[in-house]
């Protein structure tokens, strides 16, 4: 009984995690994530929309707050130049409501 509430405690910790403070490196290596920026929409994996405050973050749901520094970010990421390079294809969108993931399947990459 302990070992279940335990796990269920984990399990919505997890949620919890803020992953969508960014910085954007300058080289590849650095990176833990390679993105592209793609022209439409429907291409992407994730609609990003860029937070002005760090406290909007909030779970893994494409609000991304960028960090002057890369200390203070929870992932850094990389954009790519050509399509088949990146981990995630992004779109940035204009209002907070449209960001969001497309693609389920690559949510585990800003976890």
């Amino acid at each position: 009984m302990k070992k279940l509430i335990l796990l269920i405690i984990l399990l919505l910790n997890v949620g919890l995690v803020k992953a969508q403070k960014v910085f954007s490196v300058d080289y590849e290596n650095q990176a833990d994530v390679k993105v592209f920026v793609v022209k439409y929409e429907n291409q992407a994996d994730l609609k990003v929309f860029k937070v002005k405050y760090e406290n909007q973050v909030s779970v893994n749901d494409g609000k991304w707050f960028f960090t002057k520094y890369e200390n203070q970010a929870k992932k850094k990421i990389f954009f790519v130049k050509y399509e088949n390079q990146a981990d995630l294809k992004i779109f940035f969108v204009e209002y907070e409501n449209q960001a969001g993931w497309r693609t389920s399947s690559k949510k585990h990459l800003l976890y």
